[in-house]
């Protein structure tokens, strides 16, 4: 066992602080991680306020971890000390389900064990996750990250990165493909970077004039201000593919009138409450309209790998790991561009 430093939240009302727990001890087909950045997820807000009504305490959250490998079993092959490594979401699954037998650890039929607010496969030990100074994780669950990477920008990869280069990949995006971003936030900007990096034409949809510059400048070719209703009548029929990843409450049928015949929309975002969708745009044309959640563990590698090639990682700020409540209340206000890290050395 290995006593691991952590900030944790003991109670949905109750602010994350310092907390102290014990990760296993290094199986044979275990790596054990020491932690240098963590990103921060708006799942984790909402998994510590129980916003999901799903939560347990005390919960260490986070999960975009990456770092170092200190300690590797007697069984693992693909990893050594020293080796720069992450964990996403997944810490493992049955492995044997049809989900797992096709790489989709995350649809996992059984129910996969992920980072925090879970348990391992065993349903009963708890996991903790990456607001914390090591990680213990099964080989197969592991990434490796390239050096060429910017590490404390590269720890969003293993969630806001997966989560939007997955439907992109499953929807087989390809050069001159017209794609469309509705939101630019932690996941909107990672979709306009891997999407333009496919070679796609990348138009912006937000309510926010002052988001173009921004956009553009992250490789957005277009920008439609969706807050005009002129842009639904000029964009009508234009997408073969809209990543969707905002959370609050918006009408999807207007989007929907954005695909052309048999384009697709995929969500990312989980607003709070149902959204009623029309059957019309679906029928007069064909139209899909799907979700997409992270992706396996093959495709989270070949996301990093991609990334790596292209030199892409996210735009962060890195905050030492006090900040927590702080960065929790401005991501509420939608005050960080775009995405918050933890530098777990201020630990």
């Amino acid at each position: 066992m290995t006593l691991a430093k952590a900030y944790a939240a003991t109670a949905a009302t109750a602010p994350l602080g310092p907390y102290q727990f014990e990760r296993r001890a290094v199986g044979p087909h275990d790596v054990q991680i020491e932690i240098a950045y963590c990103g921060i997820c708006h799942s984790d807000l909402h998994q510590v306020r129980n916003e999901w009504g799903n939560s347990t305490y005390p919960m260490v959250p986070g999960h975009e971890i990456v770092g170092r490998v200190t300690a590797v079993g007697a069984h693992v092959k693909g990893f050594k000390v020293g080796d720069l490594a992450g964990v996403g979401c997944l810490v493992d699954s049955c492995r044997t389900c049809p989900s797992c037998q096709r790489q989709l650890e995350q649809f996992c039929e059984k129910g996969a064990a992920f980072s925090y607010n879970s348990t391992e496969m065993d349903r009963k030990t708890p996991t903790q996750g990456g607001y914390s100074s090591s990680i213990v994780t099964d080989e197969a669950f592991v990434l490796k990250i390239s050096p060429k990477l910017d590490l404390a920008a590269a720890a969003p990869l293993l969630c806001a990165g997966i989560t939007t280069y997955s439907p992109l990949r499953h929807w087989k995006t390809k050069a001159g493909d017209k794609v469309g971003v509705v939101g630019l936030g932690g996941l909107g900007h990672m979709a306009v970077k891997l999407a333009a990096a496919m070679g796609a034409e990348v138009t912006m949809l937000s309510t926010s004039k002052s988001k173009e510059a921004d956009a553009r400048k992250l490789g957005a070719h277009h920008f439609g201000l969706t807050s005009d209703d002129a842009t639904f009548k000029k964009l009508a029929g234009h997408f073969d593919l809209i990543i969707d990843t905002i959370s609050a409450p918006h009408d999807y049928n207007k989007y929907l009138g954005l695909l052309r015949v048999e384009g697709s929309m995929v969500l990312l975002g989980v607003p709070p409450e149902p959204t009623p969708v029309s059957a019309f745009p679906l029928i007069m044309g064909r139209r899909s309209l799907s979700g997409s959640l992270i992706g396996g563990i093959a495709e989270t590698q070949e996301m990093l790998d991609f990334c790596a090639e292209h030199n892409i990682v996210s735009d962060i700020e890195l905050i030492p790991v006090q900040q927590v409540n702080e960065a929790y209340e401005r991501m509420l206000k939608n005050d960080v561009r775009y995405r918050f890290v933890l530098d777990m050395k201020t630990l």
